[in-house]
C-alpha cells in the first residue's frame, strides 16, 4: 500500500494498549508499574553510587556490576514515557518515528544486558580458575574495552531495524499490543514483504542471546570443573558462593526469554494478555531484581550499605 506521494503508507501515530481485556483496575496496574520503576531506578542508582564512591568496590566484578546497573537504567527509562502515559494518564498514542526510536533503544539495551552478563561470567571464570592473574587479566583498560565492545555490538546489530521497519507499509491497523514499541509487535500490523525483517531478527537473536548463552554455560562448566578439583569442601562452597549473584541475574534475564519463546512455539493460540504479561516480566523484572540480588547476596555491597546507613556512634 502506497501513500499519495508513492511512498509506503505509515500512520502518523500508533495506538498503544495497556493490558488486553483489562477495562477496569487501571489505577492498580499504574501503581504496580510505578513501584517497579521506583525500585529499579532507586536500586540501580544506589549500586552506581556505592561502586563509584567506595574504594573497596573498585574491582573488576563491581565495574561489570556498574555496567549492568547503568544498562538496567537504560531499559527502565526506554519504556517509562509510554508506560506512564498509558497507565497513569490514559494516553495511548505515540508518533510513528518516536515508536521506532523507542523500539531501537529497548532492544539495544536488552541485547546489551546479555553481553554484560557474558562479560560477568568471564570475570567469575578468571577469578576462580586463575585467581593469581585476576588483576592483571581484567585491567581497567580491558574492562572499558569490553564494555564499549558490547555496546558497539548491540548498537550496530540493532541499527538497521528502524530502517527495515520504515520501508514497510502499514495496512493492518495501527493498534499495538503493548504499552511500548517492540519489533515483533510492529511486524503484526505491517504488510508487504516482511521476510527480511523476520530473517534479520532471527539472526540478531541467535547472534546475541544464542551465542552469549552458550558461552555463559561454557564458562560455568569450566568453573564447575575447577571448583570440583578443590580438595576442601569449605573452599568449594566459598568459590561457588561468589557466583550465586551472577547465576541469579542470568536466570532472571534468560528464564523470561525462554518462557516467551516456548509460548510462541507451543502455545500459538495463547490469549494476547499472556504474551503481554510475559513481555512485561522480561523487561521490568530483571532491572528491579538485579540490585536486590547483588545487595542481598554480595557481602561487600551489603557491608557498604550498612556503613552508609548505619554509622556507629563514637
Amino acid at each position: 500500500m502506497l501513500g499519495l506521494n508513492g511512498t509506503p503508507f505509515q500512520p502518523a501515530t500508533l495506538q498503544l494498549t495497556g493490558i488486553p481485556g483489562m477495562q477496569t483496575g487501571q489505577a492498580g496496574v499504574a501503581l504496580v508499574f510505578c513501584i517497579l520503576y521506583l525500585i529499579s531506578i532507586t536500586g540501580n542508582l544506589t549500586i552506581l553510587a556505592l561502586v563509584t564512591g567506595e574504594p573497596a568496590l573498585h574491582q573488576p566484578m563491581y565495574y561489570f556490576l556498574s555496567m549492568l546497573s547503568l544498562n538496567d537504567l537504560g531499559v527502565s527509562f526506554s519504556t517509562l514515557p509510554t508506560v506512564l502515559a498509558v497507565f497513569c494518564f490514559n494516553y495511548h498514542h505515540v508518533g510513528f518515528d518516536a515508536c521506532l526510536v523507542q523500539m531501537f533503544f529497548i532492544h539495544t539495551f536488552s541485547f546489551t544486558e546479555s553481553g554484560i552478563l557474558l562479560a560477568m561470567s568471564l570475570d567469575r571464570f578468571v577469578a576462580i580458575c586463575d585467581p593469581l592473574r585476576y588483576a592483571s587479566v581484567l585491567t581497567h583498560n580491558r574492562i572499558l574495552a569490553m564494555g564499549l565492545g558490547i555496546l558497539a555490538k548491540s548498537f550496530t546489530t540493532l541499527f538497521p531495524f528502524p530502517f527495515l521497519v520504515k520501508r514497510l507499509p502499514f495496512c493492518k491497523g495501527n493498534v499495538l499490543h503493548h504499552s511500548y514499541c517492540l519489533h515483533p509487535d510492529l511486524m503484526k500490523v505491517a504488510c508487504g514483504d516482511t521476510h527480511v525483517n523476520n530473517i534479520y531478527g532471527l539472526f540478531v537473536v541467535i547472534f546475541t542471546y544464542g551465542v552469549d548463552s552458550v558461552f555463559i554455560l561454557l564458562s560455568y562448566a569450566l568453573i564447575l570443573r575447577a571448583v570440583l578439583a578443590i580438595a576442601s569442601r569449605e573452599q568449594r562452597l566459598k568459590a561457588l558462593n561468589t557466583c550465586m549473584s551472577h547465576i541469579c541475574a542470568v536466570l532472571a534475564f534468560y528464564v523470561p526469554i525462554i518462557a516467551v519463546s516456548m509460548i510462541h512455539r507451543f502455545w500459538k493460540n495463547a490469549p494476547p494478555v499472556v504474551h503481554v504479561m510475559m513481555s512485561n516480566v522480561y523487561l521490568f523484572v530483571p532491572p528491579m531484581l538485579n540490585p536486590i540480588i547483588y545487595s542481598v547476596k554480595t557481602k561487600e555491597i551489603r557491608r557498604t550499605i550498612l556503613q552508609v546507613f548505619y554509622k556507629p556512634q563514637s
